[in-house]
């Protein structure tokens, strides 16, 4: 889900390169005014003009809390508020404030440090959400955000999910790069008949649902392939979603 700019190959005998990420930390941490500043901008100019301030102060308050957590260990490759806005934010909040009406409660499925799960946590405070993540760092992370943002309504579940995994739900979320066949697979005991599962992807998916899609047939059926960019960027992507069931 977090591919840093630089890596150290080590190499090995009888394996593959492995990756080794390299920690880089902010240059600059914004006070909170001066955040909020710049997301409203941010936001005025990428489709989200006249967001509601008091959910960009608590963004920004979260923008914060991922940047001083950066500067101890690497959670994500955006670095750069303006990154950081639109392809964090905007990014997560575009989904249904124009292209997808979401169901809940919904599970966010490999959140990392929270996306879009946090983002969707505030612009909808009384609806349910799961954050699902197995790395522990970002589990505690995610707890601290919860606690000193006053999230209500949302649970953590610190573990990886797999086909053990029963989580009752309406819907599922997920902008990780998991495979949409295993994905499907292992949250099928957690939908309802007419249950969804929505991936967050880029434009070149087209290779991975032909695919999965005869993989899961009888099960899962491909509802929605949603082409779209995020307003005044070169940023495409596609939302594909899977209901539950035979058509």
């Amino acid at each position: 889900m977090i591919f840093p700019i630089f890596s150290i190959i080590i190499r090995s005998p009888m394996k593959k390169p492995i990756k080794k990420s390299r920690h880089k930390k902010p240059e600059v941490i914004y006070e909170l005014d001066e955040a909020n500043n710049r997301l409203v901008d941010a936001f005025n100019h990428h489709g989200l003009a006249d967001y509601p301030y008091d959910k960009t102060m608590q963004l920004s308050r979260f923008y914060r809390l991922l940047m001083q957590q950066q500067n101890k260990e690497n959670f994500t490759r955006l670095l750069k508020f303006r990154d950081i806005a639109i392809k964090h934010f905007v990014d997560c909040l575009i989904v249904p404030l124009e292209h997808y009406q979401l169901k809940f409660p919904l599970i966010d499925m490999g959140t990392g440090p929270g996306f879009p799960g946090i983002p969707l946590k505030i612009h909808f405070p009384d609806e349910r959400i799961i954050l699902v993540e197995g790395v522990k760092k970002r589990v505690n992370f995610l707890k601290e955000v919860r606690e000193k943002l006053e999230l209500k309504n949302l649970d953590i579940i610190g573990r990886y999910v797999d086909e053990d995994f029963n989580f009752p739900v309406q819907s599922v979320i997920t902008r990780a790069v998991a495979e949409i066949t295993p994905t499907l697979k292992y949250t099928y005991n957690c939908l309802p008949e007419g249950g969804e599962v929505v991936f967050m992807k880029g434009p070149n998916v087209d290779e991975e649902l032909e695919k999965s899609i005869p993989l899961v047939k009888g099960k899962f059926y491909l509802s929605d392939d949603i082409t779209y960019n995020l307003p005044n960027t070169p940023h495409n992507r596609r939302l594909v979603v899977f209901k539950k069931g035979n058509q």
